[in-house]
C-alpha cells in the first residue's frame, strides 16, 4: 500500500534538513551571526535577522525529553485515519534545548505520555526516497 498522507515539502529553505532526514540524520540549521539554531530553518536567523546560515549535523543518534503534546482522536487530514490516537508532540532535544521539534510520537498509548518523558528520534521510511523523523519512548 503507498503513503497516504502528505508528504513534507523541500525548499530552498529547508532542502537541507529534509535530504539528511532521508538519510536518518538530523541537521539544523545555526546563525554564523549570533550562533543561535533556526528551527524551523528559514531564509534567515529567527533571532537576529542574519543570512549567514549553516547546516551543523546531530547524528543519528539523537534524544529529547517531551516538552508538550496534544492527542488526536480524529484524523485531520485524508491518510491519518488508521493512526488514532495520533501523538503530536514538541520534544526539546537534549544536546541542544533551545531547539524545540513538532513529530509525533510512536508506539506510546496517550495514558503513558509525561512531560519531560525521555524520547529518541527515529526515522519513518515513507517511500523509498523519503523518511520523517518520528520519537519513540527512550
Amino acid at each position: 500500500m503507498s503513503y497516504q498522507k502528505p508528504i513534507p515539502v523541500k525548499t530552498q529553505d529547508n532542502q537541507p534538513y529534509w535530504d539528511a532526514a532521508d538519510r536518518h540524520e538530523l541537521v539544523l540549521q545555526k546563525c554564523e551571526t549570533c550562533q543561535s539554531y533556526n528551527h524551523p530553518p528559514g531564509p534567515a536567523c529567527s533571532k537576529c535577522g542574519s543570512t549567514e546560515l549553516s547546516w551543523e549535523s546531530q547524528g543519528s543518534d539523537v534524544t529529547g525529553e517531551l516538552y508538550s503534546f496534544i492527542v488526536s482522536n480524529r484524523p485531520f487530514l485524508p491518510g491519518f485515519q488508521d493512526d488514532l490516537p495520533t501523538i503530536i508532540a514538541v520534544v526539546e532535544l537534549d544536546k541542544v534545548p533551545e531547539v524545540k521539534i513538532l513529530a509525533n510520537v510512536l508506539e506510546c498509548a496517550p495514558d503513558e505520555l509525561k512531560i519531560g518523558m525521555p524520547l529518541k528520534m527515529v526515522w519513518q521510511d515513507i517511500t523509498e526516497e523519503r523518511a520523517l523523523p518520528q520519537w519513540v519512548q527512550a
